[in-house]
């Protein structure tokens, strides 16, 4: 299994699941993933994800009766978290968590887009973050679904210095790729073009499976649900499930 040290600077770097039910996410995304999980007691009982004893994901435990959501959240690589929060702000974002030391693993801060999404910012340290891409169980596509378009594409340009590439600018599907074609590392996709106004924006990762049917079905009958069954597509056979606490997560199951 290839494995990577770090993302370039810009792409998306981690993926981190904040629930209110972490024992609960430890069984079930261990059961549909085959993912182990491993708590560090020292980092307020912050589980890491690992596939094939290489890191995934994380999983935060929510006991802040203020924020109930479940939801993933995907960090993308950046040089200085502050830097690039104050970069973000500047930009018309906006400041979600202040920068932080996690030990000497790196620095953390989340920001949101022009368009409300939550995007993380991960400053390395001796942490890299996912060490594995595009195997089964393993992260596969990182896609942001935002209902301001126009106003994200120049703000991850300039604030996190992405190549844009236009896939699509029909009226009835626009999309954008950070990098070209095969090099893409990461989706921008223009949701208020099918979704409900005042829906909100967010990101998507896609977990990569031999098999989607099987996994839709299995999330099923581990208590999560099928938001989206599996359909075929130029990309592969998607769909979209979420765990036994409404955290969404998207399957890939690669094109033959």
């Amino acid at each position: 299994m290839p494995t990577r040290d770090a993302a370039p600077l810009g792409a998306p770097c981690w993926i981190e699941l904040f629930t209110n039910d972490a024992a609960a996410a430890h069984a079930f995304y261990g059961d549909l993933f085959g993912w182990k999980i491993e708590v560090a007691e020292d980092f307020g009982g912050y589980g890491t994800f690992h596939l094939d004893g290489v890191p995934v994901a994380g999983c935060m435990g929510n006991s802040d009766p203020a924020h109930p959501a479940d939801f993933w959240t995907v960090y993308l690589r950046v040089e200085d978290a502050a830097a690039t929060l104050d970069a973000a702000k500047a930009a018309g974002g906006g400041e979600i968590l202040a920068p932080m030391p996690i030990g000497d693993l790196g620095h953390m801060a989340l920001t949101a887009d022009p368009s409300g999404a939550a995007t993380g910012l991960w400053q390395a340290g001796s942490f890299g973050g996912i060490g594995v891409l595009n195997e089964d169980g393993a992260p596969a596509w990182f896609e942001l679904h935002t209902m301001g378009y126009d106003a994200v594409l120049p703000f991850y340009r300039d604030v996190f210095g992405w190549d844009i590439h236009t896939v699509s600018d029909a009226p009835e599907f626009r999309y954008s790729t950070l990098g070209k074609d095969e090099a893409g590392l990461a989706g921008v996709m223009d949701d208020a073009v099918h979704a409900p106004e005042g829906s909100p924006s967010f990101w998507a990762t896609y977990i990569q499976v031999a098999d989607a049917d099987a996994t839709a079905a299995k999330a099923a009958e581990l208590g999560g649900t099928v938001e989206m069954p599996p359909e075929d597509t130029p990309y592969g056979r998607l769909a979209v499930l979420s765990d036994t606490t409404g955290s969404r997560i998207h399957i890939l199951q690669p094109n033959a």
